[in-house]
């Protein structure tokens, strides 16, 4: 499936159904007079936050809604049928923007079932029986009911996820996120392998939390340079940042400072997230290079760094114990382990 994160669609509700004009003519009923109904509403554009969605690719080739007007009245004081609504199913931190020069935000949808009625469908059109007065008694007007609402928006995915990995591009954050999840993002001895944004679930002790991996960093991202600053959106709600720094890269301290000053240029609180360190791929250097690492990083003012490897798993335990305890929060009650205490018993 491909990822999309940004998608600009046109929304129109329903118009409203028209008022009937009849007169009843019964047998045996000396006086018929006016029995036009009024016509249904027409329907509402309504967006909705599902589960199991986590990309807007299905915007692409779908970008017009159009909720159904509703039904005209009838004689004998019937009113027309309501259009249905149109329940647009987006994924779970889905912003809907208007589409002006701020991009002012209507909605977002940030928790399952969330429903938000965006464009509401217009007035069904009055019938002539609810203009009968003591002096006008045999009215012809009607109304043709009220026209719906129309806009484009733009549809922004904003993945929540509870810990954002940010590093510069093959620090080895997809293959730290596929060692501690069931993710299989691509991993390549090239920048650039990972693309788009990638989730994964890692259970440890007890606890679940969400980790996110977006596309590396680079000098000058928030000016375009590599594939930009545009996937941090992504990292926004994060509560906490792992930021990865290679080992055996030339200059960890360079490294490190050129992801912390993307992101304070990206703005959005991102600077202000709490963060913790890890050296990457500590298996590809030896003792006294990661010493050698460390000190620079401090130096330069980062929290010391945990020294990591995904492919041996040296060091990832204590990681996710570190970022657990950041979260905070208590075990699942089910997934504590039976102690002696609690041992199985028929009774």
């Amino acid at each position: 499936m491909h990822f999309l994160d940004q998608a600009k669609v046109f929304i129109r509700s329903g118009a409203g159904g028209p008022g009937a004009v009849s007169f009843r003519r019964e047998k045996f009923i000396e006086f018929g007079g006016p029995d036009g109904g009024d016509g249904g509403k027409g329907g509402d554009i309504v967006f909705e936050a599902v589960p199991g969605l986590n990309t807007l690719i299905d915007f692409r080739y779908t970008q017009h809604f159009r909720a159904p007007r509703g039904k005209g009245g009838a004689g004998s004081n019937r009113t027309g049928a309501g259009g249905k609504d149109l329940v647009i199913k987006v994924p779970v931190g889905t912003q809907v923007l208007a589409d002006d020069e701020d991009r002012t935000l209507l909605a977002d949808l940030t928790t399952v079932g969330q429903r938000i009625v965006l464009l509401h469908g217009g007035q069904g059109g009055r019938g002539n029986a609810s203009y009968k007065t003591s002096t006008n008694r045999a009215p012809r007007q009607h109304q043709t009911g009220e026209t719906g609402e129309e806009m484009w928006v733009w549809l922004r995915l904003k993945l929540l996820a509870d810990v954002g990995l940010v590093g510069l591009p093959n620090a080895g954050k997809s293959t730290f996120l596929n060692s501690v999840t069931n993710a299989t993002a691509k991993v390549g001895a090239y920048p650039f392998t990972t693309l788009h944004p990638q989730l994964g679930v890692v259970r440890h002790k007890g606890r679940e939390f969400v980790l996110a991996d977006i596309p590396g960093l680079v000098e000058g991202a928030a000016e375009g340079a590599g594939i930009g600053d545009r996937f941090l959106g992504h990292v926004e709600r994060t509560r906490l940042l792992l930021h990865l720094v290679d080992s055996a890269g030339e200059d960890p301290a360079i490294a490190w400072r050129t992801v912390r000053d993307e992101l304070a240029r990206y703005g959005a609180g991102l600077a202000d997230k709490p963060e913790i360190m890890a050296l990457s791929r500590c298996d590809l250097v030896d003792d006294k290079a990661i010493a050698k690492a460390t000190k620079a990083l401090k130096k330069a003012g980062a929290a010391e760094p945990r020294p990591v490897s995904a492919a041996t798993g040296d060091g990832v335990e204590a990681l996710l114990d570190a970022i657990i305890e950041r979260l905070g929060g208590e075990p699942e009650p089910s997934a504590v382990e039976d102690g002696p205490e609690h041992a199985w018993s028929p009774l």
